[in-house]
């Protein structure tokens, strides 16, 4: 395992996916880093919900940028006003994500596991 891999390890990391395999895929990737999943969820309002309930605890967070033609600029909004970092994932250009949304990390689909990883650790490590 890298150490890139390695600095997942014990991080609760949401998934925001509406692909079943991609989703099931990135999560195994995740899990076999040694991080915890949670979810993956399909639906922008059903992450919102988690996010603002507040009962799971998230390090982290992957958002595919368009879950059934539906954005998740809802959910990235409900995780900033938790201060929890996330990743929009696309597989379109930057131009797929909307302008104030940009400055935030984008990792390309289909992931390069590596890149997804250093997008995803935590400052400092």
């Amino acid at each position: 395992m890298s150490n890139v891999a390695k600095s997942l390890q014990g991080q609760r990391i949401m998934v925001v996916e509406d692909d079943y395999l991609v989703a099931l895929a990135l999560s195994t990737t995740l899990e076999e880093a040694g991080a915890s999943v949670v979810g993956p969820i399909a639906h922008a309002q059903e992450a919102v919900m988690l996010v603002e309930e507040g009962k799971e605890h998230i390090d982290v967070a992957i958002l595919d940028v368009d879950l059934n033609g539906e954005t998740s600029y809802a959910v990235a909004d409900a995780l900033v006003s938790r201060h929890i970092r996330f990743v929009f994932a696309t597989g379109y250009g930057v131009d797929a994500v909307d302008r104030e949304y940009r400055h935030y990390p984008r990792c390309q689909k289909p992931f390069d596991h590596q890149a997804l990883f250093r997008a995803l650790m935590v400052r400092g490590s």
